[in-house]
Parts: structure tokens; sequence; C-alpha cells
């Protein structure tokens, strides 16, 4: 067995101590990101590394993306990557988008790009787009002119990104939306389909010319007609629509005088019989009438029989009247 003295234990001691001291040194102060940010010519002192680490701030995110930009030629100070950070923005990122706008000639400061990264929009994106237009590709819109024919149309729009109004500006559902609606009012000014037809560059002259990209993010550079389909006719199917709507209101107007005639004729005849049955009444009242006028004197025998020969002569004249009737008709009389 190897026997250790008491010096041999302290020196192990030390030698621990020294190990885990300087990996906590090296752990708080990020030697080798120093001697990079000193090899590259950026001048970031130890003790402001330091610091980073005590305001939970990434060195690495901050000391790289510096020394990007102190290459590409920008001033920024760490304290402006820091805070942009502590902001929750994407540093890389806003000085990718700096770098790009420096290269492509477009003004853009950092505290721009600050803005628009914290607002959630791409910076980077913004400057790219600024350098290569987009095209948007509307949905088919669908419109009619004035004699009633369906067009169906597909527009593609070319839009740059307008770096000054990124901030607070509309995106591209505000353009699609805009530019739909500027289609459905350009045919609907048309006379006929036709016109359309024959040269949809009216449409998009139309459209471009209503200044569409106000208060939005983008600038339109040109609205193109993609495609051009007939739809329906809607203007005959609207009319027929009408036409069988003012026929259903006919027929139920209609209906309603033919039930008002009904109830006039049944009415009608309700009162047929309520006056024949008044005739009736006053029929069966003769006979008492004659029967008192004869008991009180005021009617006497031979006025009765008087009567009576009169309304046998008229029954007599009634019956041949109606022979007459039956021999124009070509028909024999009853025998009695």
């Amino acid at each position: 067995m190897f026997l250790i003295n008491g010096g041999t234990i302290m020196s192990l001691i030390v030698l621990l101590f020294l190990v885990v001291l300087i990996g906590i040194v090296f752990t708080i102060i990020p030697v080798g990101l120093w001697i990079s940010a000193l090899a590259a010519g950026v001048n970031v002192g130890i003790f402001t590394l330091i610091g980073m680490r005590l305001r939970r701030v990434t060195p690495a995110k901050i000391v790289n993306p510096l020394i990007k930009a102190h290459k590409a030629g920008l001033n920024i100070s760490t304290a402006q990557l820091e805070a942009h950070y502590l902001a929750g923005g994407n540093v890389d990122r806003v000085i990718n988008a700096l770098i790009a706008a420096e290269r492509a000639m477009i003004p853009l400061q950092f505290e721009r790009g600050a803005a628009i990264d914290l607002a959630g929009r791409d910076v980077l994106q913004a400057v790219q787009m600024s350098v290569n237009p987009k095209v948007i590709e509307t949905p088919t819109v669908s419109a009619v002119a004035q004699n009633g024919i369906e067009l169906r149309v597909k527009a593609r729009v070319t839009v740059r990104a307008n770096i000054d109004r990124l901030v607070g500006g509309a995106g591209e559902e505000t353009i699609i939306a805009r530019v739909g609606e500027g289609i459905v009012t350009s045919i609907g000014s048309s006379s006929s389909h036709k016109a359309v037809l024959e040269n949809p560059d009216v449409v998009s002259h139309t459209v471009l010319a209503k200044g569409l990209d106000s208060g939005t993010a983008f600038e339109i550079l040109s609205i193109d007609i993609a495609d051009v389909d007939v739809g329906k006719n809607i203007g005959a199917q609207l009319q027929t629509d009408q036409a069988e709507a003012d026929k259903r209101i006919a027929q139920a107007k209609a209906e309603e005088r033919r039930a008002m005639a009904v109830a006039k004729e049944q009415e009608m005849k309700a009162s047929v019989q309520e006056m024949q049955a008044k005739v009736v009444e006053a029929q069966a009242e003769v006979p008492l009438a004659l029967a008192s006028a004869l008991r009180e004197g005021n009617m006497g025998v031979m006025d009765y029989y008087h009567l009576q020969n009169i309304m046998a002569d008229t029954t007599m004249r009634t019956n041949i009247a109606n022979v007459g009737k039956d021999s124009a008709l070509g028909e024999m009389p009853p025998l009695k």
C-alpha cells in the first residue's frame, strides 16, 4: 500500500480548488468571446462581458452580431444591442437586415429596424422584399357587368415593402381585399362584359389608380389580370327569379279575390234563401188574412170567388206560356 502524507493531500486540495476556480472564472467571464472580439477589432471590455452575465444577457448573442456589424461598417454600440435583446427582440436578425439595407442603399436606422422587429414583423424579409418585390395572387373575384354577365377574375399584385410604414401599416390581407373591391367596382361600371374581355388592362389601370396601398406596409407596383372567365348570366337569373316572385304574388292575389268572390256568393245565396223564407212565411199568412177578412166582413164571398178566378186565370196563362216555350224547343207538352 502507498502511504499518502499530509503534504500530498494538501497539494491535491489546492489543485482541485484552483481547477474549480478557473472553471468558475471561465464560466462567468467568456474569455474566448473576448479574444474573438479583440481579434475582430471590436472594443468590448472584460467587465462589460461580466456585466452581461449579471444582467442575464447571453454575451454571444450580443458580441457576435456586434462583430458582424463592425465588419459591415455599421456604428452600433453594445448598449443598443443589449437594450433590444432585453426587450425581447432578435438582435442577429436586425443586424442582418441593417447589413442588407446598407448593401442595397436603403436608408434604415437601428432604431427603426428594432421597432419593426419588436412589432412582430420580419425586418430582414421586409428589406429583402424592398429589393426583390413580391407577387401576391388574389383569389377568384366574381363581378357582374351592367349587362348582367358574371366575370371571374384572378389578378397578380406586385408589391414592394415600405420600410417607413411597416410599423402600424396594414398587411397583405388588406391589399387583397382592396384589389378585389376595385375589380368588382371596375367591372360593375363596365357597360358590357365584352368590353372587359377585349381590354382587361382597363380594369388593372382603374384599380391601380385608386391608390389602394394607402395606409398599408406595401407599395403596389403593378396589378396584372392573370385570368378572366365568363360565368353565369346573373341578370337573366335575377329577372327570372323576379318574374317567378311576381307570378306567385299574382297567384296569391287571385286566390284572395276568388275567396272573396266565393264568400260573396255564399252571402248572396244566404240572402236569397232568407228572402225565400220570408216569401214562404208571407204566403203562409195569406189564408189567415183571408179568413180574418171574411170573419170581420171586410171581404165578401163573391170577392173571394173573384180572387180565385183571377188566380186560376193567371195559372192558365202561365201554363199556356210554358206550352209555347216547349213547342219552340220541339218538345211536346205533357198530357194532363
